[in-house]
């Protein structure tokens, strides 16, 4: 399968102070990548690397086939980008910016551009310093769908919006970026699990992992063991088990690599006079905490 993005062994220092390290990572054509992770996890940094507004300190991005340090016209008139921060001109009208932007792209697709006006319900004779935070978000994503781009990077683009503007963004693009590849960080995690193919997490500059977000869904279980009576914990569990407790007559854990025999069979061999065992799937949000929770420990 081809890639939208690819990295190899990208790092970035402001500084002394490194914030990504050694950053191998694959999106692939057509998916929907959530990079997802806590705050200063270096998400921000690896989408302004990848757009050439920060170069690397070492290793090397790739982005439609093209390493982003040397990104042309060509391949910018393909992407669209938009930030929380998103930089716009506040002078312009939404109407002129809209038209002004059009002359730029060869692919601009005025019919579109009028249907998103309409579904966003932009103001086009207010300026854009008028607008509110939502608006212009509603107002940097159309302009950017307009065109009809190979790939859309979505830097937190929810941050500070509420549930009703969140929603009628994600029903905004997703229904016309059918052909596009999204790569979008967020920390609203609820949004992300609802929409995104694949999910990678960055902690400390590092992708601590990167698939789909089926298989990861599928390997993160709750497990709740019942005990006749009071357990102990035992003074060693698999490496998989995260954030073992007792509790009563239970003791509860997350299993990352979950697979019905082996889990069991392992409960069996640390815990061998559990009663019941009890499997929760987890949402992504629960996965994300725990694993935020680890690498604090880890730390």
């Amino acid at each position: 399968m081809s890639s939208a993005i690819r990295t190899y062994g990208l790092s970035k220092k402001f500084r002394r102070t490194p914030v990504l390290d050694g950053l191998d990572m694959d999106v692939p054509d057509g998916s929907i990548y959530g990079l997802v992770g806590p705050n200063g996890a270096g998400k921000t940094t690896t989408i302004k690397v990848l757009m050439n507004i920060y170069p690397p300190t070492g290793g090397r991005s790739e982005v439609l086939d093209a390493d982003s340090r040397h990104l042309s016209p060509r391949q910018f008139r393909q992407i669209g980008y938009v930030s929380e921060n998103q930089e716009m001109p506040d002078w312009m009208t939404v109407g002129y910016f809209l038209e002004y932007l059009s002359h730029f792209y060869p692919t601009w697709d005025r019919a579109l551009a009028t249907e998103l006006v309409r579904q966003f319900e932009l103001p086009l004779d207010r300026r854009l310093r008028h607008l509110s935070h939502g608006m212009r978000m509603k107002a940097a994503l159309a302009s950017s769908l307009a065109y009809r781009p190979k790939l859309m990077v979505l830097d937190e683009p929810f941050t500070g919006l509420d549930a009703l503007v969140r929603d009628e963004l994600i029903e905004g693009f997703l229904p016309r970026a059918e052909n596009t590849t999204i790569f979008i960080s967020s920390h609203d995690l609820t949004e992300i699990e609802s929409f995104a193919s694949h999910i990678g997490y960055l902690d400390r500059g590092r992708l601590q992992f990167s698939e789909e977000l089926e298989t990861l869904s599928g390997r993160f279980r709750e497990i709740t063991l019942t005990f006749p009576e009071a357990p102990h914990l035992p003074p060693a569990w698999p490496a998989s088990w995260l954030q073992p407790e007792a509790a009563g007559s239970v003791i509860r854990f997350i299993e990352t690599r979950f697979d019905p025999e082996r889990t069991t069979a392992d409960a069996r061999r640390v815990c061998p006079d559990f009663r019941d065992m009890h499997v929760n799937a987890m949402p992504l949000r629960s996965i994300f905490v725990t694993l935020a929770k680890a690498s604090r420990t880890k730390a």
